[in-house]
């Protein structure tokens, strides 16, 4: 905890000094007006003074109000200018700090490997970031309107009251540091529970976002009586812990800051009036007395509300502040180079991967695809098909061995020219809430819209779109839900056909498809691979029979390799297996 408290004010404190100006003059005109309002209670006494006065020379009496009142006057329009500028530079400093604590979290969380985004949920990563800036706007809020006029507030105020009476100073001084020490020490015991709380928030929140994002599985699986109690029980346990933190903590520590205010308010006011029986106070010290009482409880009332919610707001911040601090799985080496894509040869040399210590999935894997080669991947579920594409993508890292692109290896080369020369048709293709221009384009952004339209046609997507009411500009909603299967594959496909990468991996591109849209879709297919080095991963034997080899995988190894028709001839071989147990076009 204390570690990554620091480790969050660092990364703060980083982004914060990109702009030291705006930084000084905020906290320059706060600590400003903070004297003023300190300083007033002064020329108040000498007012209710001077009023109370029972000096015959009305005259030079009613000048000296005159004086003092001007000055008071003076004092206001000083606080007030002050209080528009710390209003102004710290909007203009917190936003500026924002959005580049938001842009280094979107950078660095895109940056995290495949694996990172398996293991955490959408939801739950969108949450902790704008919790990580709010944070931010928080503490820098509290630090700007509470804390610093707080302590300005409190020097001047202890000085003034020293000066008045020694030991109403000395009350003023050891209630502040009693009032302090309770409000730290209870808000440190009262954090186990926030964090507690916060966990359990994230946790809601991911089953929320898990559910919604399932949510035909919930309804056609009868899993909504199940998915409600489960969300109940998170939330029930949540409402504990609200319960605990906002109202036995939270309403404990006001009531006995509330005792500690009355303590001290009737007992300096008793002393007082002690003192004005001896004549060592007047009434304008009174009223000095108890305007700096007021202000003074005002702000240190607020002491434990601003170290509960800085401890609330880093306990909040903290958990993004640990996948910022959590080094990147797959990363470029500090001597990588760009990869250049000349023929389009891939060679595994000894590849072994292991996802961990028990499972297994490639050892000693060699293969050479290559240039221009068409080659397939098969085999039963779980045989490593998929983990091979990964793997190329370098998604994950390699136990051992290496993977070669035209003779250079991929773990030195930069990620982005290796993503850059591979074009991938996923099976399930990713698509953005977006057009379905900007979908298509999104592979070669500086693409034309005739250039889109062009490729569009070429995966028989173009139809289709042009059948919508707005067309190219039609929103595909969260994931491409609007579109049917058939209708994103051809998409994804075009997108990929836009791109022009010179190595192109299908995976089951074309499983989504009915028979009629592979059909069409199959001279789309070889116009996109032409020139190319095609890896395909499919059970569909219409794509699988266009390849120049077959290469079937079994347990991590290559079992069996060569043409549709070689394979065959091998009856007592895994393909041919395969080939038996397929029924109308697909391999069980």
């Amino acid at each position: 905890m204390k570690i990554n408290t620091k480790k969050t004010y660092k990364i703060y404190w980083q982004h914060g000094a990109r702009y030291p100006w705006l930084a000084l003059f905020t906290f320059l005109s706060v600590g400003l007006t903070a004297v003023v309002n300190a300083i007033y209670p002064l020329f108040l006494r000498d007012f209710i003074n001077l009023l109370a006065s029972q000096n015959a020379d009305r005259a030079t009496t009613l000048v000296a109000l005159r004086h003092t009142l001007f000055i008071i006057a003076g004092l206001y329009l000083a606080n007030w200018l002050f209080y528009r500028i710390q209003q102004f530079t710290a909007a203009i400093f917190e936003a500026r700090v924002i959005k580049d604590l938001s842009d280094t979290c979107f950078s660095y969380l895109h940056k995290h490997s495949f694996t990172f985004f398996i293991n955490n949920f959408a939801g739950s990563l969108v949450k902790k970031v704008k919790w990580f800036t709010g944070a931010f706007e928080a503490i820098t809020d509290q630090v700007i309107y509470n804390l610093e006029p707080l302590v300005v507030q409190m020097v001047i105020t202890l000085v003034i009251l020293l000066r008045v009476n020694l030991w109403i100073g000395y009350a003023m001084i050891v209630w502040a540091i009693l009032f302090i020490a309770f409000n730290w020490s209870f808000t440190k015991f009262k954090l186990k529970y926030d964090l507690a709380r916060n966990e359990t928030e994230t946790e809601s929140s991911g089953l929320l976002a898990d559910t919604i994002a399932g949510h035909n599985n919930v309804r056609l699986f009868g899993g909504y009586t199940r998915e409600v109690a489960a969300f109940s029980a998170v939330n029930e346990k949540l409402r504990r812990l609200r319960i605990i933190t906002w109202n036995y903590l939270g309403n404990s520590m006001d009531g006995v800051q509330a005792l500690l205010s009355i303590i001290l308010e009737v007992g300096i006011f008793y002393y007082g009036i002690y003192l004005w029986n001896l004549g060592q106070i007047t009434v304008g010290d009174f009223v000095l007395i108890q305007t700096l009482l007021i202000a003074t409880v005002e702000r240190i009332w607020n002491v434990g509300r601003i170290v509960r919610t800085v401890y609330e707001r880093m306990s909040d911040a903290e958990e993004m502040t640990v996948i910022l601090d959590t080094p990147h799985d797959i990363k470029d080496i500090p001597t990588a180079k760009k990869l250049k894509v000349n023929k389009g040869q891939i060679e595994f040399r000894g590849v072994t991967f292991n996802y961990n210590e028990t499972r297994s999935i490639l050892k000693d894997f060699n293969l050479t695809i290559t240039p221009n080669e068409r080659v397939a991947f098969i085999g039963t579920s779980g045989a490593g098909k998929t983990t091979i594409i990964r793997l190329i993508l370098r998604l994950h890292e390699l136990t051992a061995g290496k993977i070669l692109i035209d003779d250079q290896n991929i773990s030195k080369v930069k990620l982005e020219s290796l993503w850059q020369a591979v074009s991938l048709v996923p099976q399930d293709p990713d698509l953005f809430h977006r057009t379905l221009l900007e979908n298509i384009r999104y592979g070669r952004p500086d693409a034309t819209d005739a250039e889109v339209e062009i490729a569009a046609k070429a995966a028989n997507c173009h139809e289709f779109i042009a059948g919508l009411q707005d067309g190219y500009q039609t929103m595909v909603g969260e994931r491409g839900i609007k579109l049917s299967g058939g209708e994103r594959q051809r998409v994804a496909i075009a997108r990929a056909i836009l791109r022009g990468s010179p190595i192109l991996i299908l995976d089951e591109a074309t499983s989504s498809l009915d028979s009629e849209s592979e059909k069409l879709i199959q001279g789309a297919l070889a116009n996109l691979m032409k020139g190319k080095t095609v890896i395909v991963v499919a059970h569909r034997l219409s794509t699988i029979r266009q390849m120049n080899r077959i290469i079937v995988i079994d347990g991590g190894k290559i079992a069996e390799e060569g043409t549709h028709d070689a394979l065959l001839e091998k009856t007592d071989g895994v393909y041919h297996r395969l080939w038996e147990l397929q029924a109308g076009g697909f391999i069980k």
